[in-house]
């Protein structure tokens, strides 16, 4: 079963470089509830509305068809090769309440009834042949056909002219926590633990000013028994031999005051002081 098409083409009358609309009335003449898709060959160039749809027993539809403004007016003797095409099969009792996609997809190709529409372009002064009765629509409609014969698209539901950007998101002027600072990288944090725990081992600065105040008072006084030793000696008047003995004895009696573990700490301790605040 197929809607009954009025009016059987479509007119639009010149200029172009604007909208023009015509409207397409689909009645079901029949005893069964019936959807329909319109669609067309030239998508981009028309907007239907509806182009889907449910028309019950005896009730029809009007559907806009808008012819979008063109950019380039065609010439006054160019023929118009847009068609439209109808498509429209009957609600089975098991479809009853299933929506229109899903009864085209599920109803067989032989129960889908397709008719064809032409568009013609028409001179400004014009005037559109008027609709015609229901029987006059029945004996001069083109034949149905199963099948379509060229490249039919659905067209869009409306006409917008403006395009559709992106919400941009609304500023935040919340307060917020500040993020926190970035973590030192690797490398200077393990100079910063180094130098801290070299920090923590050494004295500071007025202890070392004690320590070597100390050490340099000890390492007076060894010079100066040095010397009382040796003037000890001259006096005395002792043999070759006693000499060297008691120079060994005051090398070992210096070696035993001064520790070597303890000169090479005060050599490191003065290195880090010239090196830390100077």
């Amino acid at each position: 079963m197929s809607v009954e098409i009025d009016p059987p083409e479509l007119g639009f009358k010149r200029p172009f470089n604007q909208e023009v609309c015509q409207v397409l009335r689909l009645r079901n003449a029949g005893q069964e509830s019936v959807v329909f898709k319109v669609k067309t060959t030239a998508p981009k160039h028309y907007c239907v509305r509806p182009n889907s749809g449910r028309i019950e027993p005896g009730r029809a539809v009007e559907v806009q068809v808008l012819l979008q403004a063109l950019k380039d007016e065609p010439a006054t003797d160019a023929k118009c090769k847009d068609k439209f095409l109808v498509q429209s099969v009957a609600v089975t009792p098991d479809m009853e309440h299933a929506n229109v996609t899903s009864i085209f997809e599920k109803s067989p190709k032989s129960a889908v009834v397709e008719r064809k529409i032409r568009v013609t372009w028409l001179a400004a002064d014009a005037t559109l042949p008027e609709s015609k009765g229901n029987d006059s629509v029945l004996d001069e409609e083109p034949p149905s056909y199963n099948s379509p014969g060229g490249n039919f698209e659905t067209p869009a539901p409306a006409a917008k002219k403006t395009e559709q950007l992106s919400p941009v998101p609304a500023p935040d002027f919340s307060e917020k926590p500040k993020s926190e600072s970035p973590q030192p990288s690797e490398p200077a944090t393990t100079f910063s633990n180094a130098k801290a725990a070299v920090a923590s081992v050494l004295p500071s600065s007025d202890e070392l000013k004690a320590q070597l105040a100390d050490a340099n008072a000890q390492i007076q006084r060894l010079k100066d028994r040095l010397a009382d030793q040796g003037l000890r000696q001259r006096k005395t008047g002792g043999d070759a031999k006693a000499a060297p003995a008691a120079m060994q004895q005051s090398h070992q009696q210096s070696e035993s005051g001064v520790p070597v573990q303890m000169v090479a700490g005060l050599c490191l301790i003065s290195f880090l002081i010239a090196y830390f605040f100077f």
